[in-house]
């Protein structure tokens, strides 16, 4: 069995907690949850024949005066960048979520989830530019959550 480290990353309230929570247990709760520092999960799976433990670290979110400890950053293989497709500002985040990433693990490997996509029109979700590692994702209604983890899984194994 192989173990890897991967990251939540993402701006404060884009649904990070409950992206790992639908994943893990299939559960979605309306009642915000704010994670103070870290929570970490683990979920096994099968990739190409090769069993994996994912560790999800599920760190707080970031705002302007409240950075992410480089600590977090250590050891991981891989994250998953998260927001809120109805919140623009977050979307505008992405960049800098995946430049700290990269500057501690330049060999790590990311996915992208615009969260939310259940608040979004169809004439929204064509406005956003999706490519083969970013995906709409709902913690409320599950949309591409398991394609999403699986896609990061079989990355870094490669």
């Amino acid at each position: 069995m192989i173990r890897k480290k991967i990251l939540m990353l993402g701006d404060f309230a884009v649904g990070k907690t409950s992206l790992v929570r639908h994943y893990i247990d299939n559960t979605f709760d309306d009642v915000y949850l704010t994670t103070i520092g870290v929570k970490v999960s683990k979920k096994m799976l099968a990739v190409n024949h090769v069993e994996l433990e994912l560790l999800i670290w599920d760190i707080e979110g970031e705002t302007p005066s409240k950075k992410i400890p480089k600590a977090y950053f250590k050891g991981a293989s891989g994250a998953i960048i998260v927001c809120d497709a109805s919140r623009k500002e977050t979307v505008e985040g992405i960049r800098e979520h995946i430049g700290d990433l990269l500057a501690f693990n330049r060999e790590a490997k990311y996915v992208i989830a615009y969260n939310k996509s259940d608040l979004l029109s169809a004439q929204q979700k064509e406005t956003l530019s999706l490519s083969e590692n970013t995906f709409l994702t709902s913690a409320k209604d599950g949309s591409q959550i398991d394609i999403l983890f699986t896609t990061l899984a079989k990355e870094i194994l490669l």
